[in-house]
This record gives structure tokens, C-alpha cells and sequence, in this order.
């Protein structure tokens, strides 16, 4: 049994029922060895239509796959469609490449807008670069995850606007691991934002850990992925600097922190994730990052994220 809900935006909770996948004859799961089986992940995002469902369960039943799990998400009168699939199959029934073309296909049945397909045990991890300024902690516990592997990605690179010591803890552990350090110097009048992208090229996002300068809207357009920063306040109140004092100075008994998507206006991008209390950026940072890598956020509408 499998489980779909589908999420009206006037509903407080998911309504959720039970159904089973499709599968064909001669191509059930139970004849292949579980050690062969692959985990897949597929968010979707298109122009509502009927239907949709049934054929993103049929493309991946067509194959011998089998759904575990899938979410939807509706908004009342917006004509907009997002899900959210999780399911496993055997990669020599279906293979990787003949995959992307299943969905490429299915893309251009429904006109989709986003359609992404990660494969964890088998696809590269994403490639970032970390933006940093002079405080470390959001940086070194970014560092520590990717040591351990709790964050499913391969850092090309951390650009800064402040320059550290040969002996700082970041530079030693930076270059014990291979990964390139570049302090770029910016100023009010000039942010060298054209060398930033340079370094970037080959980056599927970037991550702002408590980078303290502003991208230009020109900046945005020219990299054209998603870049996740961290705020030190609960957005959308607090804006801009030291939002800290302006808690205080308001009167608020809790603060916290907030990772959103980056956009032209300051802090003001769709939130992926949010802590309150002190000390939490770093743990709001990271928890944002593996909801992204793992295909459970996506941007909706301005200001607004689909959380599966």
C-alpha cells in the first residue's frame, strides 16, 4: 500500500488515502533481488490538468517501479500542480538514461515547469560554493557536515569577502581537504561580482553562510540557480542588519533564525526553514540545505515554499 495526499492551501493538514501503484504483468518487484533496487525521488511542478497523477504513476509503474510514497500539493485557484514522488525500481529495467527521457517526455505532455529526478545512490552529489564573510560558525559546522556526510554535497570552493590566517581552523581544514579558499575583497563600490561568477560556473546552488554582502538582481539573473542564505532573525520581521538589537528593541521575547531562497529584495525570498531560540543558525542552515538536496522545497510563488 502506498500513500498519496493531496494538500489544499484552505486545509490546516494533508488529507491523506491509501492506493497501489500500477504495476504490469511479468514486471513485479518481488521477482527482482531487494539488493538490485534503487531508491528514486521525482518533484514535479506544472499547470493543473486532470490526469496528472495517473500518468506520473503509470510512467514509473510502466517501468517495473513501484511507488512508496507521494505528496501533492494544489493551491486553490492558482491552476498549479506540485508533487512530490518517492519510489524504487531496478536500474537495469530502467535505466538512468532512459529514465530522464520517460520524464522529459511527461514534462512536455503537461508544459511542466520544474521536473527533477535524483537517483541518491547513484547520481553525483550537488556541487556548491559557500559564500562566507568573517564569522565562522554557520561555515564550520557546514564544513563538519560535509566531513561526515550529512550533507549531500561536494563544495567546490568558499569565496569571503574577509581574509583568514594560514593558521585559522578554516584554512587548515580547507586545505587538509582540498578545497580551494578565495578572499575577495569587496567594497561598497565595487562587489567583483563578475569574479564570484567565475568561481561559481560549475555550481548547481550556492549557499550564503552569513555572507554579509548584498547580491545585485544583475548577480541573480547571470548565476540563474538557487542560492540559500541564513538570516539571524524570524523573517519576514527583522530585516536587513543586526536583527537582533531590532528583537530586542521591539520588545520580542524569542528570536531565531530563518534559511530562505535569495532573491532581488533583501530577506526577502521564500523561507525554507525556520528555529527560534539563539544559536540555531547553523542547525537552521543545514537542515535547509538537506531539505533541498533531498527535493523536499520548492519555491512557491514570491514569497512562499512547498514543504514536502
Amino acid at each position: 500500500m502506498n500513500l498519496i495526499r493531496r494538500v489544499s492551501a484552505t486545509l490546516p493538514h494533508p488529507i491523506g488515502f491509501a492506493f497501489r501503484s500500477f504495476r504490469f504483468p511479468g514486471d513485479s518487484l518481488v521477482s527482482s533481488s531487494s539488493s538490485t533496487l534503487t531508491h528514486g525521488v521525482h518533484v514535479f511542478q506544472c499547470p493543473d490538468a486532470v490526469g496528472i497523477v495517473a500518468k506520473l504513476s503509470d510512467c514509473i509503474a510502466s517501468r517495473g517501479g513501484n511507488i512508496l510514497g507521494a505528496d501533492v500539493f494544489v493551491p486553490e485557484n492558482k491552476n498549479v500542480f506540485y508533487s512530490r514522488s518517492e519510489f524504487i525500481f531496478d536500474p537495469v529495467k530502467w535505466p538512468r538514461e532512459q529514465m530522464d527521457e520517460d520524464f522529459v517526455r511527461l514534462s512536455k505532455m503537461f508544459n511542466a515547469m520544474r521536473s527533477v529526478i535524483r537517483v541518491p545512490d547513484r547520481d553525483s552529489r550537488y556541487n556548491i560554493a559557500v559564500l562566507a564573510s568573517k564569522q565562522d560558525h554557520c561555515l564550520v559546522d557546514l564544513l563538519h557536515g560535509w566531513q561526515d556526510g550529512r550533507l549531500p554535497v561536494d563544495i567546490t570552493c568558499v569565496i569571503s569577502n574577509h581574509e583568514r590566517g594560514a593558521n585559522t581552523h578554516v584554512i587548515r581544514f580547507l586545505e587538509r581537504h582540498g578545497i580551494p579558499y578565495h578572499h575577495i575583497h569587496t567594497t561598497m563600490q565595487n562587489k567583483r561580482e563578475g569574479e564570484i561568477l567565475e568561481l561559481v560556473q560549475n555550481t548547481q546552488f550556492l549557499v550564503l553562510a552569513r555572507y554579509m554582502q548584498i547580491l545585485s538582481g544583475d548577480f541573480l539573473k547571470s548565476y540563474g540557480k538557487d542560492i540559500i542564505n541564513i538570516h539571524h532573525g524570524l523573517l519576514p520581521s527583522f530585516k536587513g542588519g543586526n536583527p537582533s538589537k531590532q528583537a530586542f528593541d521591539s520588545g520580542v521575547k524569542l528570536i531565531g533564525a530563518t534559511s530562505h531562497f535569495v532573491t532581488e529584495e533583501l530577506d526577502a525570498g521564500p523561507i525554507i526553514e525556520q528555529m527560534k531560540s539563539e544559536n540555531l543558525e547553523k542547525q537552521c542552515l543545514a537542515k535547509a540545505m538537506k531539505s533541498y538536496c533531498e527535493l523536499r522545497v520548492l519555491p512557491y510563488e514570491q514569497n512562499r515554499t512547498v514543504v514536502f
